[in-house]
């Protein structure tokens, strides 16, 4: 993994582009081990992730980004370049319900989930003993009308402190401002269950049975200042039927969620989605 790089990238639809990246890759001394692209017929927009690993020498990174910019500028591309050696640093929310909090520990002990996981915050102790467990950092800040503005700004240094690359929302129950939204834009995923928004409010499960649903699933994306309508990463879904109780659809309802999140968790440690203005590429194996 020590000299493995991922380059990902975006521009207008246009000939050239996948010659134009393998060719600068190759006089680098660089070997493609995957490629995955994507033209947008109808927003005009080329998408592209390419896997690749140096044949010699280590890479010059900072050389490499000057070059990949000077052939990006004829493109009009917008790219990045990450080092797979370097895992990004997460920070996972969470309130009362843990069975997305735990199946994200679990995978991440084994090393199923390619990043590091320096704390996890709270407004709620429930978490707090399944945390400790896995010997990490717990921030318990209640939060409420009063303090809101003044745990976010708590939020905010802890990120900067911890240099958190991403923040997972595993059923975090507060709803972040704004603010923090537009700062956090892209670094930021969420899991609901896939009933909003036709069933608002407490008790979804519930409202589901009494409606006689037939499917439950639930929808992991991108967190913006639009509650629950940011670009998708990843939706599953599950089958019910008339047998089973509320209790049933909840844990029900709860397995698809912790798979769906950890699913979204990995595709983007893995540098596999790409914004593509409300909506995303998903570049899967």
């Amino acid at each position: 993994m020590s000299d493995r790089y991922v380059l990902t990238l975006s521009c207008p639809d246009q000939a050239g582009i996948v010659a134009d990246i393998s060719g600068l890759l190759a006089a680098e001394g660089c070997n493609i081990t995957s490629s995955d692209q994507f033209g947008d017929e109808l927003g005009g927009c080329f998408f592209m992730r390419v896997a690749f690993t140096p044949t010699g020498k280590p890479v010059e990174e900072t050389a490499l980004r000057a070059t990949i910019g000077a052939h990006a500028e004829k493109f009009g591309m917008q790219w990045a370049l990450h080092n797979l050696a370097r895992p990004q640093r997460v920070l996972v929310m969470v309130s009362k319900f843990d069975h997305c909090l735990m199946d994200i520990l679990y995978r991440w002990q084994r090393g199923a989930l390619p990043m590091e996981l320096p704390a996890v915050v709270s407004n709620h102790m429930d978490a707090y003993q399944l945390t400790a467990s896995y010997n990490i950092p717990f921030h318990h800040w209640p939060v409420n009308k009063e303090n809101k503005a003044e745990q976010e700004a708590r939020l905010l240094k802890l990120i900067d402190d911890e240099q958190i690359d991403l923040i997972v929302l595993a059923r975090y129950m507060q709803v972040l401002s704004n603010k923090v939204c537009e700062r956090l834009a892209g670094r930021v995923i969420n899991i609901h269950h896939s009933f909003l928004p036709s069933f608002k409010g407490a008790l979804p499960y519930q409202q589901a049975h009494t409606k006689g649903v037939k499917l439950i699933g639930a929808t992991a994306h991108y967190v913006t200042a639009d509650l629950d309508e940011g670009p998708i990463i990843e939706q599953n879904v599950a089958r019910v039927n008339h047998a089973m109780t509320p209790d049933d659809l909840v844990a029900t309802g709860r397995d698809v969620e912790r798979i769906t999140l950890a699913e979204a968790l990995k595709l983007h440690l893995e540098h596999r989605v790409l914004l593509n203005g409300n909506k995303t590429v998903v570049f899967k194996r």
